[in-house]
């Protein structure tokens, strides 16, 4: 499901931006971008991002910019020094000159790795919480639109079930009409009883009872679960396969023009339906 959650935090000596990024996804694809001092904690961040996100595409970036006159790159003079002199000794040259090539050398720059400070990062947790409290809200909100959404789909899926169920003894005297309709157009003598017989089975091969009461149960179920607090995405997925199986069969049953279009009529909700369940948890 997409989101975007976002918090600043202004400390002393520099400006931490967090941010976080959610696409679709069926599992959780993490990637987490973060300077070299908070690396020892990336581990720890992405476990909470993993309870607390569980599904989807999402990028995490933890940005700084430092604020104050603080450096951890110091020059190291007699590195410096040491390069000036020889170099001197190798090319003419004033001391700018000398310098600028100098300064390009190895180890003429020296960076002090920076520790953690346990309670500046206790700070910066606050902030990742907040982060994706933010992404959730995003998320909850676009959850809230698709729940309507699908119940508006699935009560319609539900109203040409019962155009279905109220047609389905129409469709069977018009099997039975046009039966009999062929046996006359032979011209040929047949046992009545014998047709009735045959009539019977027929029309059962062709029973659509069965499914029509799947169908009502799975629309029902698909209801009662997208109400549910527990996270039910995959869940959905299923059921929503289920309803598809019995709509396809009466599809293939119905062998009556007028259902069949009330059954591409269901199918068609039911894609627009399977489309949006990739944005479900």
């Amino acid at each position: 499901m997409t989101g975007y959650g976002k918090s600043v935090l202004q400390l002393p000596t520099k400006k931490v931006t967090i941010e976080l990024k959610s696409l679709n996804s069926k599992n959780l694809d993490l990637n987490a971008r973060m300077p070299a001092i908070y690396r020892e904690k990336e581990l720890a961040i992405r476990k909470v991002l993993a309870d607390q996100l569980i599904r989807g595409k999402v990028d995490f970036s933890i940005y700084v910019e430092t604020t104050a006159e603080d450096t951890s790159t110091q020059i190291n003079i007699p590195a410096v020094k040491q390069y000036m002199a020889q170099l001197k000794n190798i090319v003419d040259g004033n001391d700018v000159e000398l310098l600028k090539m100098a300064v390009r050398f190895p180890d003429a720059l020296n960076t002090v790795r920076e520790e953690i400070d346990e309670s500046e990062w206790k700070t910066i947790e606050s902030h990742i919480e907040n982060a994706i409290n933010d992404l959730n809200s995003y998320r909850l909100n676009e959850g809230k639109v698709l729940e309507k959404d699908f119940n508006q789909r699935i009560n319609t899926i539900d109203h040409i079930l019962e155009k279905v169920i109220t047609m389905d003894p129409e469709r069977v005297e018009g099997v039975r009409e046009r039966l009999l309709k062929g046996i006359e157009e032979l011209k040929e003598k047949y046992d009545e009883n014998r047709f009735e017989q045959e009539l019977v089975y027929y029309i059962e091969k062709f029973d659509i009872t069965e499914e029509k009461v799947r169908l009502k149960n799975h629309l029902n179920y698909f209801t009662e679960t997208i109400n549910s607090k527990d996270s039910n995405g995959k869940k959905l997925g299923f059921i929503s396969q289920e309803i598809g199986r019995e709509i396809n069969t009466i599809g293939s049953k119905s062998n009556y023009a007028p259902m069949q279009q009330l059954v591409v009529q269901m199918k068609d909700e039911l894609e627009k339906i399977k489309e949006q369940l990739l944005n479900v948890l």
